[in-house]
Order: structure tokens, then sequence, then C-alpha cells
């Protein structure tokens, strides 16, 4: 399938999605995984107004309706398996109660590669850089809007080979290094990226690590981030349908060569994009 033609498709299908059932209670969701970088999907109960869910004081996702809600839960990948989270929840602006999340293991694969020290070492020019720009994405990924999804499954961003490397744990020189907390897309430069969903673009801008990257805001806590872009095609604070395009495939800052990387957020924290894929 050419570009244009892809790009009508992702349309027509968005514009399907946004007339489909799936916008009422059978709100789509993504597939549950209780582990470390999962999501766990939790039930709790009818009630006339929506409850408020919390995670380490995080507004947790709540869909559903009257009939029955269901909150959302991004698992942070640091979790340790075997452990529980408590799901705090809020019914009539009080605690009613709180739910134990059991965690299940989950084998991540690991990297360990030996390069010259130069070359994971950052200069005090850009590891201050780096802490600006890792400050200012810390308070995007807080971002909390009150407008539900409209829907929590996702196209594909770019056509491409997606790797397995959410999780992947790198050791540069037998240092340990932070989880990778996306998908990598190969997909030739220029390449069009669009949107995995419907949302407001929240944030776009070049990052020392990430490069050209934009955010979108999908609602209540639900995110997704496009990185090392080529080109950025999208603005701050406009409102896009799923499929819009929002940038190209680029080898913009750290990288060895182009590609996609594409996260999702929900509760401030990185999940595997694989659940949010149908």
């Amino acid at each position: 399938m050419d570009c244009m033609n892809r790009r009508k498709f992702l349309h027509l299908f968005a514009a399907v999605a946004a007339l489909s059932p799936l916008r009422s209670h059978a709100f789509a969701l993504p597939r549950a995984a209780a582990v470390p970088g999962g999501v766990a999907v939790v039930g709790l109960g009818p009630a006339p107004a929506m409850p408020i869910a919390r995670l380490n004081g995080e507004r947790v996702l709540v869909a559903g309706d009257p009939s029955g809600w269901q909150a959302v839960v991004g698992i942070p990948l640091d979790t340790k398996a075997g452990s529980k989270l408590g799901l705090s929840v809020e019914r009539d602006g009080r605690v009613r109660e709180t739910i134990a999340l059991a965690i299940e293991a989950k084998q991540y694969e690991t990297q360990r590669l030996t390069v010259q020290p130069g070359q994971v070492e950052l200069s005090a020019e850009n590891l201050a850089r780096h802490r600006r720009e890792a400050a200012h994405l810390q308070t995007v990924r807080k971002t909390w809007t009150e407008q539900a999804p409209e829907s929590m499954l996702l196209l594909p961003p770019c056509e491409g080979r997606r790797s397995s490397s959410f999780g992947l744990r790198r050791y540069f020189n037998d240092q340990p290094r932070s989880p990778h907390n996306g998908m990598d897309i190969a997909a030739p430069t220029g390449a069009p990226v669009v949107a995995a969903g419907a949302a407001e673009v929240l944030d776009a801008g070049n990052y020392f690590f990430a490069g050209n990257t934009v955010i979108l805001n999908h609602g209540r806590g639900f995110l997704s981030l496009y990185a090392h872009l080529s080109a950025i095609d999208a603005r701050i604070g406009e409102r896009i349908a799923a499929g819009t395009l929002v940038g190209r495939v680029g080898a913009t800052g750290r990288v060895t060569g182009p590609h996609l990387h594409f996260s999702v957020y929900l509760n401030t924290v990185a999940v595997n994009p694989e659940l949010f894929f149908t």
C-alpha cells in the first residue's frame, strides 16, 4: 500500500472508529498483563459517578459507565515480580478501598556492550541540558485531562518491522542503563509517522536523547510519544484524528540509524506498546 492510500485508509479507520459503539460502555481496552511494564485492568463495579483511582499518588485512567467501571493501570517497569501494588479508589470524595494488584514475573532481554567511555559519558553541557529536558518531560508525563480517550486500541504509527525492544536492559561497560521504555520500528528516513489515536498535541520539540519528538495526549493520563523524527508536522494544542500525519522518520537525537521510537504512557509510567495494538 503506498503512502497516499495508507493515509486515506487510516483516516477512514479513524472516522469509522469515532462512530462505533466502542465509545459507549463497550470501550476498547488494551490487553491486560499484570507484569512490570504491563497493564492491569481492574473492575471497580457499578456506581452512579465515575470513581477516582490512584496508584503511587498518580491518577489512573478509569473507563466505563454507571453499569460498570474499570481502572486501566500502568505498572512501572521497575516493579518487582511477586510484589503487590495498592490501587486506592475514591467514591463520593472519600477513599473507600485499596485494591491489591499482584504483579507477575516478566523476563525482558539484556544486552551488554563494550564501548569507548566518551560514547556513554555526557559532557557537563550535555548533562545539564539532559537534566533540564528530563524535568520538563516529567511534567509533561503528569498531564491529566478529564476527557476520555476515544479508544485505547492504537493504530501502528509507522510501517516497518517492530522490535521487541521494550524493557530491554542495556549495560555499557558493565554499567547498567535505564530499561528501554518504548518500541523501535525500523523504517527509512522520511517515512510518514501518524497519530496512533485521536489526541491533542501536548508537546513537540527537540531533545538531546530523543531528537525531534511529538507527544500526544489521548485523555486521562494516556499519552503516546514519537521520537527521532526528521521532521515534525504537528502544532502544540491542535486536536487531531487517529491517522493524522505528525512527523517523519529520522535519526535525530542519540541514535545509530533511522527508526521510530514509539512509547505509550499510563498514569505517568511507560508501558509496553504491543498491548495496545489489535
